[in-house]
């Protein structure tokens, strides 16, 4: 049965460093695949990209045909816990407009502000769905692994792809494609498959 998916992702990264593979694997099994984009992170640039078209072009990578960009007057990165009240009602307003299935968005433990705004707001607005939360390990102090989504080694080859498109963010460590190689095989290994994505889990609604 198809579902309707919709990840979260306070940068223009996110979802694709934490749950590419899933992402990928979700749209070739035919699945409704929605993103929200809430800060295009444009205060750790300094001019020689553009990090929108990066995110564009990332986006078309991976396949998602319906993405939606917080129109909240430009988010700023950093500063969207000062904006909690107008994320919530735009949630809300998402969660009647797409009604998804399953919700994907950062963990409760991630110490970055804003994805631990995003996490949090996302709880509270999708009371009826399940919530998985992806794991961007850099930022999470502790990470239940307590769900795994199997993947192949072509989910993680787009997923791959996809991140190459930020070539703003290149130097960074976790975008070297050897460490993405490595956590999703980590990953996997832990539930006896080859690769693996692993996410907490805040809601989990059987109907």
């Amino acid at each position: 049965m198809l579902k309707t998916m919709l990840f979260l992702s306070p940068h223009t990264d996110d979802i694709e460093l934490g749950c590419g593979g899933t992402i990928a694997r979700f749209i070739e099994e035919g699945h409704t695949v929605y993103g929200t984009t809430f800060s295009d992170a444009t205060a750790n640039n300094d001019g020689v990209y553009d990090i929108s078209e990066e995110h564009s072009n990332s986006i078309k990578c991976m396949g998602i045909s319906f993405m939606t960009y917080l129109p909240l007057g430009g988010l700023k990165i950093r500063e969207l816990e000062y904006r909690r009240q107008a994320i919530l009602e735009f949630l809300f307003k998402q969660n009647s407009s797409v009604k998804p299935d399953l919700v994907f968005a950062p963990s409760l433990n991630d110490s970055h502000q804003d994805h631990e705004t995003i996490a949090n707001e996302a709880f509270r607005a999708f009371q009826g769905c399940t919530i998985l939360n992806y794991e961007v390990p850099w930022n999470n102090i502790s990470f239940r692994t307590q769900s795994f989504i199997i993947l192949e080694k072509r989910h993680i080859e787009k997923k791959i792809e996809a991140l190459s498109f930020y070539k703003s963010q290149h130097h960074r460590s976790y975008f070297d494609p050897d460490y993405i190689w490595s956590l999703a095989r980590m990953r996997g290994m832990q539930v006896g498959s080859e690769y693996a994505e692993a996410f907490e889990v805040s809601r989990w609604i059987i109907r």
